[in-house]
């Protein structure tokens, strides 16, 4: 039996073992067997990787914007070469799909694609004359050592929406993957200084709240980005920024499905199956809750009789469907939820607390659940539940369902199925959420346009990619200049002339 190997932490470009007290297992969801050894990193190894990434930013800021971006032209290439190896990392410590998993990388993919196009994003204004013989223009400067925190549901996907902008403006990085699935996170970073980033521009550490306070409050980072919990998610907005530093904090959700009676039926069904109970429905932009318009409603037992047939197994299974949550304690939380849903006198359409999985009883597994006749009230409508686990809720009128989802705190995702133009528009103007899909259940744009989440679900004003993130991993100078043949005098007004 081979032993089990220690995670090592990434700092100044090389590996290195943890002098930690305290290491935590990392295990494959399927079958509880411990894969890794992940260490609660001591503060002074945090402060060692911020250092290394405050060294290198004196060069690396320095750095063309052309050979930035070849840097990320070679590690676009190497994500794609290796992209199989990072997606059997996700479903060894994750537990999702082989499938779900290879997509999540390409998801990665884009951003890190986008992030190529560097030399025409990061362009500054520039205006001559614009008073006479003065001329005004900004530079796109970046911001020094930068952090990002991500949560264990997408453990490439993630720190792509991170790491790959910032370098790419000439930051450098420090990122904390999650513990409970920190590998995938790291042989990315690996593949990032394969690509050509010198040591010390991207640095991996591992660790709980005190390595996560730590990045935080530390006075040498300017910037942090964090995507997980809304409870997590708002100490760490809090407390970055209260130490001066600019954040933006990417949370919670309870994401709604609309359907309207003219949608294409098989279509909206087939779509509302798969948002919900994909990757087990640990996605923050899982479809969570079905809103049933009118007659739409009637529908209701063919989507229970699509969900019946998805196959539940390991996730190393292709023909999989879903797999297992990604640790017993998810399994137990998920499971409450669904009984709170029972005792609080939800009608429980589909119940898949009792699946059982040949080969792999001892994993996290929980099947397609159900519920109808949801009221608001109900902890399994109020919760972000982050299971399989969808919530109908029938309504009679568009516009009844609209103030419905607009009533709810969160504001991450929402999509509505119709083959209506007008309904669609009315749809999108009115509802109060950041991300909208038309006939498309999981309304995450591509890369080059931002992530929008908004109200409970999203603090700070700037997202992950597209324009916003270079906006938010750079500060712009403006620049006031004159050069003068000759002088002009004393003027001791505001003017200039």
């Amino acid at each position: 039996m081979s032993a089990i190997p220690n995670v090592p932490l990434l700092i100044n470009g090389k590996k290195v073992q943890s002098s930690a007290k305290e290491w935590l297992d990392v295990l494959n969801p399927a079958n509880q067997e411990v894969v890794a050894r992940v260490p609660l990193a001591p503060i002074s190894e945090v402060d060692e990787a911020v250092a290394s990434a405050k060294a290198a930013f004196q060069t690396w800021r320095n750095t063309s914007q052309g050979n930035r971006m070849r840097v990320m032209l070679k590690l676009q290439q190497l994500v794609r070469d290796n992209a199989g190896k990072l997606a059997e990392l996700i479903t060894l410590e994750h537990g999702k799909t082989l499938p779900d998993a290879e997509g999540e990388v390409g998801r990665g993919l884009e951003v890190i694609e986008h992030a190529c196009a560097i030399v025409s994003l990061q362009l500054g204004e520039y205006a001559e004359n614009a008073g006479t013989g003065i001329d005004v223009y900004t530079l796109i400067q970046p911001l020094g050592v930068c952090a990002g925190i991500t949560a264990f549901n997408f453990p490439v996907m993630l720190p792509c929406f991170m790491f790959p902008i910032a370098v790419a403006c000439g930051n450098t990085f420090v990122l904390k993957p999650s513990e409970q699935d920190p590998s995938a996170s790291l042989y990315l970073a690996e593949l990032a200084h394969e690509a050509g980033l010198p040591p010390g521009v991207l640095n991996v550490v591992h660790g709980g709240p005190d390595v996560a306070n730590r990045l935080c409050e530390h006075p040498d980072i300017k910037a942090v980005s964090f995507i997980g919990s809304t409870h997590v998610g708002t100490q760490i907005y809090q407390r970055a920024s209260n130490a001066g530093k600019r954040c933006q904090a990417m949370m919670g959700a309870k994401n709604h499905c609309v359907i309207l009676p003219d949608a294409d039926k098989d279509v909206a069904l087939n779509q509302l199956v798969g948002a919900a109970f994909g990757a087990a429905g640990q996605r923050c932009m899982a479809t969570s809750v079905a809103v049933m318009v009118g007659q739409a409603k009637d529908w209701i037992d063919e989507f229970v009789e699509k969900s019946k047939g998805l196959k539940v197994n390991a996730g190393s299974d292709r023909q999989a469907d879903l797999g297992p949550l990604v640790s017993p304690r998810a399994k137990q939380r998920v499971a409450q939820l669904i009984q709170s849903g029972v005792d609080e006198k939800a009608s429980l359409l589909l119940d898949g607390r009792d699946v059982v999985v040949a080969d792999y009883k001892d994993g996290n597994f929980i099947g397609p659940t159900i519920f109808s006749d949801v009221k608001e009230d109900m902890a399994i409508y109020r919760e972000e539940i982050f299971g399989p686990v969808l919530c109908i809720v029938c309504v009679d009128t568009l516009e009844e369902a609209v103030e419905f989802v607009n009533r709810n705190p969160n504001g991450n995702g929402v999509a509505v199925f119709t083959q209506s133009g007008g309904n669609a528009r009315y749809f999108q103007n009115n509802i109060d959420v950041g991300q909208i899909g038309i006939n498309i259940p999981i309304p995450v744009p591509v890369a080059w346009f931002s992530f929008t989440g908004s109200r409970g679900s999203k603090l700070g004003d700037l997202g992950p990619n597209g324009k916003q993130a270079v906006m938010f991993w750079t500060q712009t100078k403006s620049i006031t200049a004159r050069w003068a043949s000759h002088d002009t005098g004393v003027n001791t007004t505001i003017a200039q002339k």
